[in-house]
């Protein structure tokens, strides 16, 4: 064990002891999801570094602080990639955040979340444990997968010192399509599309220009996007658009960097994103961008608007979804809005068991996943 981790065990001892939270922290660059962080500073950039890499097995390790640029930069280097696209959210993006955040980019709905990539995990748990779950093989598994239960607990089960990641080889052909459609036709054709066999890998809708446009990426052998593009386009008028520029788009919309983002967050607007089912029609909710064919909504509201938070966990309750306030934009330091939507009452209690049985003094990120710690 390195002198790093000692170190970071021996400060979670400590803290334990004298019941003093934990702000668990790598690159800071997710510092806006979630409730704000409380508590002492405690810095996983430490813990860097790729411990161990097989290509032909598909499987790397990383240290919880290794950036995620250089991560993927040594996996390009070998025409591998995370297929979920994880956003970054800025240069100090570490491996650890990305697990510890849950959070996956555009082709999400086609390829599965970053739960589905983690093999394995180590972490600290509120004991000053290291322990290690799961492995470096996809059947490793017997009981409880406690190594996925990590992947979006915003640093409250504990610290996360190694991931071990499913990759996977970069797709041989790629191709991008572009189609005007308004948002109802658009969310029938996702669906409808959704139901082939055919090399889908990312969508995004939104109203720009005056008018609905839909763009749809394909990923896959070369001959399946060859005839995915011909069907789809003598199916529904619209064009290929392959460009350096477009890879860029689809790099911005991962970074929620795209025009669409970057107007509302300049206007002072809170960002929602709304996960709803694939098939749920125009919600009425206003400017709306939707990705995930159609399993994810981004829309906005006016910080000042006190009924806004009710209004939209309203209308995506009635069709069965969920909405976080996942940006908040405005002025106010302290939210009247909690950032998720409430627990319900039986799986709050399977919530707050986990985390006594991880973390007994309820010292990691106290409040962050909003009622739980």
């Amino acid at each position: 064990m390195d002198a790093a981790l000692l170190t970071l065990i021996d400060r979670i001892r400590a803290a334990a002891a004298s019941g003093t939270p934990l702000r668990l922290r790598g690159g800071g660059t997710k510092d806006f999801y979630g409730e704000p962080p409380q508590g002492e500073l405690l810095d996983t950039t430490p813990l860097a570094g790729i411990t161990s890499y097989e290509p032909s097995e598909l499987v790397v390790t990383a240290r919880a602080g290794t950036r995620l640029a250089e991560l993927e930069a040594v996996l390009a280097e070998r025409g591998q990639c995370l297929p979920f696209e994880p956003p970054h959210f800025g240069p100090g993006a570490t491996v650890g955040g990305m697990v510890a955040a849950g959070l996956s980019g555009p082709a999400r709905a086609c390829v599965g979340p970053v739960r589905d990539y983690v093999l394995g995990l180590s972490l600290v748990n509120g004991r000053a444990q290291h322990l290690t779950y799961g492995g470096q093989v996809m059947k490793n598994v017997a009981g409880y997968d406690v190594s996925r239960l990590l992947v979006g607990s915003l640093g409250t089960l504990g610290l996360i010192t190694d991931v071990s990641l499913k990759v996977l080889p970069f797709a041989p052909a790629e191709a991008t399509l572009r189609f005007e459609l308004d948002e109802a036709l658009a969310v029938r054709r996702l669906n409808e599309w959704a139901g082939q066999p055919l090399p889908l890998n990312a969508s995004s809708w939104v109203h720009d220009a005056g008018r609905g446009t839909l763009y749809l990426r394909l990923r896959g052998a070369a001959a399946a996007v060859q005839a995915a593009c011909a069907q789809l386009l003598r199916e529904t008028p619209g064009e290929r658009v392959d460009s350096p520029e477009v890879h860029a788009d689809w790099t911005a919309a991962r970074e929620l960097q795209l025009p669409w983002f970057r107007d509302g967050l300049a206007r002072g607007q809170d960002l929602w994103r709304l996960s709803v089912p694939a098939v749920t029609p125009p919600l009425g909710l206003g400017a709306t961008l939707i990705d995930w064919l159609g399993g994810q909504r981004w829309v906005w509201a006016d910080p000042g608007d006190e009924k806004a938070p009710q209004r939209l966990r309203e209308a995506v309750a009635r069709v069965g979804g969920n909405a976080t306030l996942f940006i908040a934009n405005g002025d106010q330091p302290v939210r009247a809005a909690a950032r998720f939507d409430a627990v319900k009452p039986p799986l709050d209690r399977i919530q707050r068991e986990l985390r006594r049985q991880f973390d007994p003094a309820c010292i990691f990120n106290p409040g962050r996943m909003g009622g739980v710690g």
